[in-house]
C-alpha cells in the first residue's frame, strides 16, 4: 500500500495504523543529519517522518525561557531555534527526499510563515505541537490550507482540547487526535492508553499515541487497543545529544516497532472463529493427542483397571477422554503391551461396556 493511500486509509477506518518517526530537533541544526534521518527512518519501514518547522524571528524573543538547559553553544532559546531552521530551498529538498523514499513528509509549523512554507511544500498533514493548542490564530491559518491536522494533547486538559478539536471541526479541516504526556522519558503509568477509547468516543475521529517512554512497549499496547496512529521520536542513540534522546527509539527498535504494529493490525482484522476453526482440529488431534493402549501384555478375559491401561502418543486410536469408560470391560482377545484399545476388543461385565 503507497504511503498516500495509507493516509486515506487512516480516515476513511479501513487503513493499518499510521506510523510516525519524529525527529523533532534531533539533527542538531545538521542540514546532513536531517536527511540521515530520513534515510533511516524508510529503511526501518515506518510510514511517516516529522520534523518540526523553526522560523525564530516569527516565532520566539530573547526573551523566552528554556525549558531544560541543555545547549552548550546557544546563550538563549531564540538562538537555539534560530540555529535549528532550514532555508525554504533547504526545506524543499527535505521534503522531496521524503517523497523519494516514500515517506509522508510531517512537520508542525509554529508561526504563520511556517504553516504557510509547509504548505507550499506540499506537507502531508499538520502535526500541531501540543504548546500550540490554543494559539486559535496558528489553528485557523493551519485549517485554512485544507489538509489534514493531527492535534497533540499532552498539555490539554479536556476543556482545552474539546475546544480545539471544535475549532479545527468547525473550519472543516479532517482530524486525528492523540494522547500524549509531555514527560521525557514517559513512565509506564504516566502514558494513558486509557485515554485512547475516551478519544474515539468523545470525538469520533482516528486517535493515535504519541508517545514519549523511548520503549516500544506503550506504541505496541495502543496499536492492540485499536491506535490508528503511533508517534514516536527516534535517534541514532539513546546516548546522542539532546532533551529527546532519552525518550526516543533508535531504528533497530523502530524497525520491530514497524513489524509488531503490522502483525497486531493483521491479528485485530482477522477474527478466529473458534466454532468454525480454520486448521484440521482432526488431524492435529491424531498428531498430538494421546489413544488408550495396553500397558503390558494382557491376555484375554482381564477385566480392565487403571493398572493395565496407559495413554500413548499418537491419538489414532480411542482418545484419553475413554480411559475411565474401559476400567470394568472385559477383554475379548490378548493384547500385546503398546497395542491400540478399541471397543470391538471389549465386553461388558455386569452391565459395564
Amino acid at each position: 500500500m503507497s504511503k498516500n493511500n495509507i493516509l486515506a486509509g487512516l480516515f476513511s477506518g479501513n487503513g493499518r495504523p499510521l506510523v510516525i518517526a519524529e525527529v523533532a530537533q534531533a539533527h542538531e541544526g545538521s542540514l546532513g543529519i536531517a536527511h540521515s534521518f530520513i534515510d533511516a527512518v524508510a529503511e526501518a519501514g515506518a510510514d511517516a517522518i516529522k520534523f518540526q518547522t523553526h522560523i525564530a524571528r516569527e516565532e520566539s524573543t530573547a526573551r523566552e525561557p528554556w525549558r531544560i538547559p541543555f545547549s552548550y553553544e546557544d546563550s538563549t532559546r531564540f538562538d537555539y531555534w534560530e540555529r535549528m531552521q532550514f532555508t525554504p530551498e533547504q526545506w524543499k529538498g527535505i521534503a522531496d527526499h521524503c517523497a523519494d523514499k516514500g515517506l509522508l513528509f510531517l512537520s508542525s509549523p509554529f508561526s504563520f510563515e511556517a504553516a504557510e512554507l509547509l504548505d507550499s511544500l506540499g506537507v502531508a498533514a499538520f502535526k500541531v505541537a501540543s504548546g500550540e493548542i490554543e494559539n486559535d490564530p496558528l489553528l485557523d491559518r493551519i485549517c485554512d490550507y485544507g489538509r489534514p491536522v493531527f492535534l497533540s494533547s499532552g498539555l490539554s486538559d479536556w476543556k482545552i482540547f474539546d475546544a480545539a478539536v471544535n475549532r479545527v471541526r468547525n473550519r472543516g479541516a479532517q482530524i486525528a487526535t492523540f494522547q500524549c504526556t509531555t514527560a521525557y522519558p514517559t513512565k509506564p503509568e504516566e502514558v494513558g492508553l486509557n485515554v485512547l477509547a475516551e478519544m474515539r468516543e468523545r470525538y469520533d475521529c482516528p486517535v493515535g499515541l504519541s508517545d514519549h517512554s523511548g520503549t516500544v512497549y506503550p506504541p505496541l499496547a495502543a496499536a492492540t487497543l485499536g491506535a490508528s496512529l503511533i508517534e514516536v521520536h527516534v535517534t541514532f542513540d539513546r546516548q546522542m545529544f539532546g532533551p529527546d534522546a532519552p525518550a526516543s527509539l533508535n531504528f533497530s527498535e523502530l524497525r520491530n516497532l514497524v513489524e509488531g504494529v503490522d502483525v497486531i493490525d493483521r491479528m485485530r482484522r482477522n477474527p478466529v472463529d473458534k466454532a468454525s476453526p480454520t486448521v484440521d482440529l482432526p488431524g492435529l488431534s491424531r498428531t498430538f493427542g494421546k489413544s488408550v493402549v495396553a500397558r503390558t501384555g494382557l491376555p484375554a478375559g482381564t477385566i480392565l483397571g487403571e493398572e493395565h491401561l496407559a495413554l500413548k502418543k499418537p491419538g489414532d486410536g480411542c482418545p484419553a477422554s475413554d480411559f475411565y469408560k474401559m476400567i470394568g470391560t472385559q477383554l475379548i482377545r490378548p493384547l500385546e503391551a503398546d497395542e491400540l484399545i478399541q471397543w470391538k476388543d471389549l465386553e461388558e461385565v455386569d452391565g459395564k461396556l
